[in-house]
Order: structure tokens, then sequence, then C-alpha cells
């Protein structure tokens, strides 16, 4: 399920990146010939056509280029027949030759094709060198790519990128129910929110009612407050963008602090900022830390329960501590997870410092241990006052890519979840036999994110098979149970690469030890470990949850899995930075404007969401966008909705404002 190659956030930022595949070198290219190279040491660059060698004059050969690891070319040339078809029909119009001559076209084509592709850096899939040339000297390619006759050839050649066997047809409605009978029945439970039978978010006749009936005082205590928590839950977040702002780089994870005061920001240059939020429609610079080194990327940040202190990692075992305190400018307190020993990581790369990264990283709920976990398949618990590790669990089969806790006030039950489609309940009292206390099963992928209502029962998750679930702790399968299982507990491996493929919807099943509650679907979760939350239970009454996508949007979802509102990030921001020639190459065209909302957070005191997202052109930089309920058609507030600035809040010539 998982896929091991250089890290799961490793796609191509500057010029080219390479990662280690089974039989040879695969290399990723980027479109744009003219980037600077001094922006990355490594690059190797095209070489010029007309330093090529001189058979390319020679009208019988058509040379491809292809540039692979440790900077030698590979020649390869291709006869092309037609000269020779010629004089041979002038004595023998044979009509096996004329097929001859026919196929060896088309096989040439093909071979042009996948090279051309090879070189311009399109979006070929993950094939190898090995593959190409094993593919270029196949001798049944004349018949073509695709042609029925030539899939085992294919399928020996490719592997699993080849072209798949016809399977049985699946059941078209396995899909999960929606709206869905347990989520209903959340709804009108009141835990999540308060019931309404003709609810609709955003309408403001109702909303007006409401208000109206809340200044009369109309109705006894418990029906006004039953109207206000409809008046809540009712104020969702639109599309039209408050304010836009621009990074260098993309943003990878961006929160409130609880008492909603606080934001910051993480992001790829190894620089966390951070903004006063006190007024959420008025935000205001005041301090940036810095990671020390670092690899790739920051990956992850946690705030102390009392907001003093912020927490944030790298792919790397080193974690930073930096004060909040905008008078204290001293340097953040560096806290080194790793036990001492050196390891290479689990896709064949040597960390800095110790043997893991780091990919999610907690506070504990009373402040004093840190809790991460890390691309070692493992969960590291430290105690910051004696900065040692009290527990180095390697309690999963793959990367864990989030953990959190059950409860925000307690430091005992906490959740990991991993790439091995698993989510595992871990009592922090009895670690050390290095066994989890349960275990919840239902996604067919591994899982990007993981995120706790703090009530110490509900759970959400994201996972690669393009679902988000509800879970509730009573419902946990047991630790016996789970292991009782054995193998048949991982119920489905496709082979699918998220980071740069999309998701074929065939492949979904249902898992047949499913103990989740709710499956909401709709959001794309791909290229990077996309985030979900639940939605505050101050400005909504805990009526919602939600996810990043990666088609640009904010995914906003009531309990039943409808779709309560998307909104859309991408159309928001499009052309609000001029347009520079960085790349990223993804799914989107290069150069066309491409969003991928990789987190987002709501604010607990009012109606805000800020998106944080790979953002602009190529999808090569950054955003937080500040998306506020407004059912108003014109903008009388100040300063005007919609302005562009850059990461200190400062106007900037080359951000424009929002056009949407």
């Amino acid at each position: 399920m998982a896929s091991h190659h250089p890290g799961p956030e490793q796609a191509s930022t500057g010029d080219q990146s390479a990662s280690g595949s089974e039989g040879g070198n695969t290399w990723y290219f980027s479109v744009n010939d003219d980037v600077d190279d001094e922006e990355d040491e490594d690059y190797v660059d095209a070489p010029d056509e007309q330093e090529q060698n001189d058979s390319e004059d020679d009208p019988r050969n058509i040379h491809f280029q292809v540039i692979f690891g440790n900077n030698y070319d590979e020649e390869i040339d291709i006869d092309d027949e037609e000269n020779d078809e010629d004089d041979d029909e002038e004595e023998d119009d044979d009509e096996e030759e004329d097929a001859q001559h026919t196929a060896a076209e088309e096989g040439n084509e093909s071979a042009l094709r996948i090279l051309g592709l090879l070189r311009a850096g399109a979006r070929t899939g993950l094939v190898t060198r090995a593959q190409v040339l094993a593919l270029l000297r196949n001798g049944r390619l004349g018949h073509g790519l695709m042609d029925e006759d030539d899939e085992d050839d294919l399928e020996s050649i490719f592997g699993q990128w080849g072209r798949r066997r016809p399977r049985p047809a699946k059941d078209p409605n396995r899909f999960p129910k929606v709206p869905s009978d347990e989520g209903r029945k959340l709804m009108q439970s009141g835990t999540f929110g308060s019931s309404s039978e003709a609810i609709r978010q955003g309408s403001a006749k109702r909303i007006a009612r409401r208000m109206l009936e809340r200044e009369l005082g109309i109705g006894d205590r418990r029906q006004r407050t039953r109207n206000l928590d409809l008046i809540a839950q009712s104020l969702v977040p639109s599309t039209k963008v408050e304010q836009v702002i621009h990074y260098d780089d993309p943003i990878y994870s961006g929160q409130f602090s609880d008492d909603g005061n606080f934001f910051f920001s993480v992001c790829q240059d190894f620089r966390v900022r951070m903004y006063d939020t006190s007024n959420p429609y008025r935000w205001k610079h005041y301090k940036t830390v810095q990671y020390p080194g670092g690899q790739w990327t920051l990956t992850d940040a946690s705030l102390s329960p009392d907001n003093k202190w912020l927490a944030y990692s790298s792919i790397d075992s080193l974690v930073c501590i930096a004060p909040t305190d905008p008078s204290d400018r001293g340097d953040p307190y560096a806290l080194n997870l790793s036990d001492g020993t050196r390891r290479i990581g689990v896709n064949g790369w040597s960390m800095r410092r110790g043997g893991f990264g780091i990919w999610s990283i907690r506070f504990s709920g009373d402040g004093r241990e840190l809790v991460a976990g890390t691309n070692a398949h493992s969960l590291v618990v430290y105690d910051i006052e004696s900065r040692q590790v009290l527990h180095h669990v390697e309690g999963h089969e793959d990367d864990v890519n989030a953990v959190c806790f059950a409860d925000k006030l307690s430091p005992h039950i906490l959740y990991s979840g991993s790439d091995d489609a698993t989510i595992k309940v871990w009592d922090r009292r009895s670690m050390g036999d290095g066994r989890e206390v349960g275990a919840f099963l239902g996604h067919i992928e591994g899982l990007t994110y993981i995120d706790s209502k703090g009530d110490g029962r509900y759970i959400l998750s994201n996972g690669k098979d393009q679902s988000m679930k509800l879970w509730d702790l009573r419902m946990a399968m047991s630790t016996a149970r789970f292991h009782e299982m054995g193998r048949t507990r991982y119920s489905h491996s496709s082979g699918f690469d998220y980071r740069n493929e999309m998701y074929d919807e065939s492949d979904w099943d249902v898992h047949p030890h499913d103990n989740s509650l709710v499956t909401f679907r709709g959001h794309k979760v791909l290229r990077t470990l996309i985030r979900c939350h639940f939605s505050p239970p101050s400005a909504t009454n805990s009526r919602y949850v939600y996810s990043g996508s990666a088609d640009g949007g904010v995914y906003v979802y009531n309990m039943d899995a409808t779709i309560a509102r998307i909104i859309d990030v991408k159309q928001a921001t499009s052309g609000t930075r001029r347009l520079d020639r960085r790349t990223r190459l993804y799914f989107d065209e290069p150069g066309g404007w491409s969003t991928c909302v990789r987190d987002a957070s709501w604010n607990p005191n009012a109606p805000v969401i800020v998106a944080s997202a790979w953002n602009g052109y190529s999808m090569a930089r950054g955003t937080c966008t500040i998306h506020s309920f407004n059912d108003a058609d014109e903008d009388e507030g100040e300063p005007q909705m919609g302005q562009s600035v850059d990461d200190m809040l400062r106007s900037n010539p080359n951000y424009y404002a929002s056009e949407y």
C-alpha cells in the first residue's frame, strides 16, 4: 500500500528530483528548460540539440536522447524503413512487405511518443530505464503499445504499470450510502450540533429570522439556546476570500490556537510564521522561527496546551521548540528524539541526525511530553523536562503519518495512523510492552491524517482510498482480535501511488472488517498528506467535519456524509500572483494555475476558515487564504476583501487582488 520512494512529500519542486526504483533509476524532469540552474546544484540540463550526434542528419534514422542517472546519455537509433520500402515497391509490390512497413512506422511512432514524453518531463508514471529499453527492443513493438495481442508482453515489461487484465465487475452499489443513516442518528442526538429538520446553511432569511427571535427573546431558555446553536452552525464560510497571504514555497500546515488568538503557518522553506489573530479579520504578523537544517520540508507543528510553546519538525529526528511570546527573541530549543542509533531510512536514504524522520508531532495534554510518528514505522514518546526518550515503539508495518491524543486534557490515550491502513489505540501507561490496546480497520489504502474531537471518544481520519472516516473509540477492535486476523486484516493492495497518480475508483472496495461509523467521500486525497478536522464547538456547535483536497477545495461535510459546502480556494486565488517560471510537475498542465489544499483550520470563535495550500502557477508556491461567512454581494468593510499580501502581511506589486 505504501510507496517506497523518497518520502511521501518528495515530489519535484525545482528542476528535478530522483528516487530509487527496482530495476533502474526513475527520474522526474522539469518541463521548463529555462529554470535557473543555480536553484539546484544537482540540476542536469538537457543537451543542446545542435550538439547531438551527426547521425541526426541521416534521414533514414529517427534519433532520440534520454537522460538517465549518473549524467550520461543513452542514444537509441531506430531505422526508418520508408526509403527502403520505396525501393522494394519498385521491385516487388508484396502485400506482406507493405504490412511490415506499416507496422514499423507504427512502432516508431509509439517509441517517439514514449521517449518524447520522457524528454519533455511529461507524466509517464514510474517507468524505469530498464523498462523503457526493454520496450524499445521488444520485437513486437510494431504492433502498437495498446494492441490487445501484446497484453502479456506489456505485463512482463511494465509489471504493475502494464495494462491490467479484465477484472470481474464490482457491485456499483458497494459505495457507502449517502446520506448515512448512522450519521443522521449522530446529528439528531445532539452530539454534533442541534438538529433542525429544515436547516439550510447560509440561508439569509432563516438566519435573519433567528437573529430577530434572539433579540426579541422569543421562546423559553431552552428554545433560545437551541436558536443560538442553529445560528452558529448556519454560518459556514464561503469561497469569497477576505485576504490571500502569499508565500514563496508551499504551505504544509496552518492552524489556529484553541482560543483563536494565534495562527501559525508551516512552510517548506523551514520557517514557521506566527500571527496575532485576536481580531480574525485583521491579522498581525509578529514572529518567524526557523528550523536549523532540515530535510525537504517542515512536516508538522503543534502548540502546547498553554499556547506558550510551538514544536515543529522536519524529516529528521530533531524537533525544535520555540516560544510564542513576541518579546522572546531567543533561539529555539532543539530536542533530539532519536535513541542514538543511526539507521538507513525505510526508503533507502539516511537521516543526518539519528535514524528516522518525523511526519507528525503532538504535545501531550499536560504539556510535559511530545509524541511523534516517524518513517521508521514507529511512535516516539519524549519527556521534555528530562530530555529523554521514554518509549520508541515500532507499532506499525509502515510509516506513521499522524498521531494525536484522544482527550486534550489527558496524556493517557493516544492514536496513531499509518500507511499500513490501520489506526491503533495506545495507552500511554502501558506502552512499555509495545502493544496497542485497540485498533480501527476500514481504510484500504494508507492514512494521511487523524484528528480527535477532543472528547476522548470520536476520531476522524483521511485515507489515500479517497475517503474520510469517523470512528468511535467504543467500537475499537481488541488487540487479541486484531492479531488473530493476521495478514487477512489487510484486504486490499492496489499499488496506488497517491503522489503522482489519479485514484482508480474501480480499486475501491468495502473493507470486510470496517468498524467505522460514517464514511465521507468527494474530496481528493492526492499528492500529499492532506489533513482533516472536526469543526470547533463554539463557532459551529461541532456540526461539521472538513478536509483539504487536491482539487483546490475545502470540503465541509455534514455528519450524514452530505456536503454542506465546498470552498473553492483555486477559484478564489487564481491569477493573484505574477506569472513566474518555477515548476512543480503534477497532474495539471505545466504553467497553469494549480491548487492543492493541504490543511484547513476553522477559527474557534468566528465563522472563518483558513486554507493552507500548495498554490500558484504549476503549484510551485504557497498561500494561506482567509474565508469568512459572507452572503453580501458588495463589500462595505475595511480593509476591502480579496487583497493579496506577502507573508509579513505587506502589499506587494507582484500580487493581485482576488477577482472572485
